[in-house]
């Protein structure tokens, strides 16, 4: 079999899986906004992806909208890219979704949150040559139980943690945060 024969299977494998749980999530919950961004990546980049989708369905994990009552949302600094981003990143062995969404929202941000269900559900497609898959980018929402900040991230991706009344211009997916905002808290914010 050759590597372009080897992407097709995974492409394929993966595809399988992220059918699975795409499902599971929305059968599951209701009230969240729907998001479906496509990336065009690297052979490497397709090829780990893949593999990350083929296991559990998730290309980058679980994140969380963490936001306060007046309709501040928790933002973490992603200096590599240089973007804001919400917290969030891979599930661990043995944890649910949702429990490596908190513990990753832990290690960002230094906070906890009181979880009301699925504020976004992404369904993110991948092309690279004449390859495409597709996984499962669930954000849980929930209100922050604390507000003081502390970065304490093991991988050394995140560098700063804020509060944001308005989203800055550089923030990943903005329009997609503003959308569930106003679902969310309408005018108010």
């Amino acid at each position: 079999m050759t590597a372009v024969d080897n992407l097709w299977y995974l492409a394929r494998e993966a595809r399988q899986q992220a059918e699975q749980v795409y499902h599971e999530f929305r059968d599951a919950h209701d009230d969240f906004v729907a998001y479906e961004p496509t990336r065009r990546v690297s052979r490497s980049r397709f090829r780990t992806v893949g593999e990350r989708i083929e296991r559990h369905g998730l290309p980058f994990g679980a994140h969380t909208l963490a936001y306060r009552p007046s309709g501040e949302l928790l933002l973490v600094k992603q200096d590599a890219i240089d973007r804001w981003v919400l917290p969030g990143g891979e599930v661990d062995p043995g944890e649910t979704v949702r429990e490596g969404a908190r513990r990753e929202l832990r290690e960002e941000s230094g906070i906890d949150v009181d979880y009301d269900g699925l504020g976004i559900l992404g369904r993110v497609t991948f092309r690279c040559d004449d390859h495409e898959t597709w996984g499962v980018l669930p954000v849980f929402e929930g209100e922050a139980t604390s507000v003081d900040l502390a970065v304490e991230d093991p991988d050394g991706e995140i560098t700063d943690a804020r509060w944001f009344s308005r989203l800055p211009e550089n923030t990943r997916d903005r329009a997609v945060l503003q959308e569930w905002r106003e679902q969310r808290f309408g005018d108010s914010v």
